[in-house]
């Protein structure tokens, strides 16, 4: 039984080495869609296009449950999809409500008025189409009063460990970290809203500095998986093989793919 695993290109494949680590008896099929990333650029139309067609792919390999690992998606087209887009027996999820219940110690189908939480400062790191559509601060408020957001759009980090130049990425990060720091001097906490920035979640710390946590979204993704499989077991779908797909050069990816994760990964045409 299968859960497809979507991102707009590698990223999402620390979500998927997370969920292959506390699910490893479960099927992954992950794709990909590497030949138009980076989507944190887009329109909300073209993101919203983009991710349902990769979605039906996943569809159509076996998966009934599909994992947005892809916070531009879930910003900018998860709600879209759910409310007139996903087939009946279907369910498309978000990656941004494991990253809230772990901000704010509560439970999803905790719908109790929102209440103060310990943190109060917290520093919002996304692709600038995540930021812009305040999807985040949105979903937050419904559960959390007296949190203060400041967003920092991360121009290039993406694009950056998509070619695999780590050393322009970690000074992309270490600039960001920096204007945001202008805007907000000493955050509670920070929000890594792209599963690209894992990868560099080491320069995020070293950059923000040791008192602040930084909330990283692949183990928690993982953990609410397991949680979501076992009250819903019926949501795996009959799919029974893993399978890496992508939109993009098979080689080149799987290149790239097996150096990120340091096993080797081998993707197929999608």
């Amino acid at each position: 039984m299968a859960v497809g695993i979507f991102d707009s290109g590698l990223g999402g494949l620390t979500v998927l080495d997370a969920v292959a680590k506390r699910l490893p008896d479960l099927p992954l099929v992950y794709l990909g869609d590497s030949a138009h990333a980076p989507y944190g650029v887009r329109t909300p139309d073209d993101i919203y296009n983009l991710t349902t067609k990769s979605t039906q792919r996943l569809f159509d390999a076996g998966c009934d449950l599909v994992i947005l690992a892809c916070n531009t998606a879930s910003a900018a087209a998860l709600r879209r999809m759910q409310e007139g887009w996903v087939p009946e027996g279907k369910r498309v999820l978000g990656v941004f409500v494991p990253l809230i219940e772990a901000l704010t110690e509560r439970q999803w189908g905790d719908n109790s008025p929102p209440r103060e939480v310990d943190v109060k400062h917290v520093a919002l790191f996304a692709t600038p189409a995540t930021v812009s559509s305040r999807a985040f601060q949105r979903e937050l408020a419904f559960r959390a009063i007296g949190v203060d957001v400041e967003a920092q759009a991360c121009g290039g980090v993406v694009d950056a460990i998509e070619d695999g130049d780590m050393i322009l990425a970690e000074a992309l990060v270490r600039s960001h970290v920096d204007a945001l720091k202008r805007k907000m001097p000493e955050p509670d906490a920070a929000v890594l809203g792209c599963t690209h920035y894992p990868l560099m979640e080491a320069a995020f710390q070293a950059a923000l500095g040791p008192d602040v946590k930084v909330f990283s979204q692949a183990n928690l993704v993982a953990e609410s998986l397991a949680d979501y499989l076992t009250r819903r077991p019926e949501m795996v779908g009959p799919g029974t093989d893993s399978a890496f797909l992508t939109t993009g050069d098979p080689a080149r990816v799987s290149s790239r793919a097996t150096q990120f994760l340091r096993r080797q990964i081998t993707f197929e045409a999608a």
